[in-house]
């Protein structure tokens, strides 16, 4: 049997979960989808997606599953996370319910052609991070800031990058997608966040 999950997420405790049960449940009976469990999460929007409670359930949900939302800002802190997520699940053909706004994201060729859409979005949001770094690099070499690989032992050519893979790390990305796009492998990225201490990204 297909299972139905409620994600609700608030960023402080005072907000009102429960009044975001009964609206969960009372759309949930009214769509047949049923019976729902809740996974609750009080935590600030700034916390990347892949390191919150969402992240467990886009992993436990199979094809055929249900993830129930009060809104779909609750399920990313950017429009790039909640293109992510949405992307994910279509992969995976989790169907994704949002209260408001009665919307839906299932397995009807209009539902395929937005996640489609979301997914080259997401492409084109880290495009567009990486082309403001790179026009904020120039800039500074423009005011006479030495830029390029630094020369000497323990330089890597990841330093240059470094302003730009944050941006990303900041965005959720993968330790996979970063390594691919600086042409290095996983293993150097990791040891090189490592050794500047920087926040890991995800293996996957």
């Amino acid at each position: 049997m297909s299972k139905t999950i409620a994600y609700l997420r608030v960023s402080t405790a005072d907000q009102d979960l429960e009044k975001n049960k009964a609206d969960i449940l009372f759309f949930a009976n009214h769509h047949n989808l049923g019976q729902v469990t809740f996974v609750e999460e009080v935590i600030s929007g700034r916390k990347p997606w892949r390191e919150r409670h969402i992240a467990n359930i886009l992993e436990q949900l199979q094809a055929g599953d249900v993830m129930i939302v009060a809104e779909l800002s609750r399920l990313g802190r950017s429009m790039l996370e909640c293109m992510e997520i949405l992307a994910l699940a279509t992969q995976k053909r989790i169907r994704v319910y949002s209260v408001k706004g009665d919307w839906q994201l299932d397995d009807s060729i209009q539902s395929k052609i937005i996640a489609l859409v979301f997914s080259m979005a997401a492409e084109i949001e880290r495009d567009l991070i990486s082309k403001r770094t790179t026009e904020a690099l120039r800039f500074k070499k423009a005011q006479g800031m030495t830029l390029g690989r630094p020369k000497g032992i323990g330089k890597s050519k990841l330093d240059v990058f470094r302003p730009e893979i944050e941006g990303l790390l900041a965005n959720g990305a993968t330790q996979k997608f970063i390594a691919r796009r600086y042409h290095t492998t996983e293993a150097n990225l990791h040891h090189w966040l490592k050794r500047h201490g920087l926040k890991k990204a995800k293996p996957v």
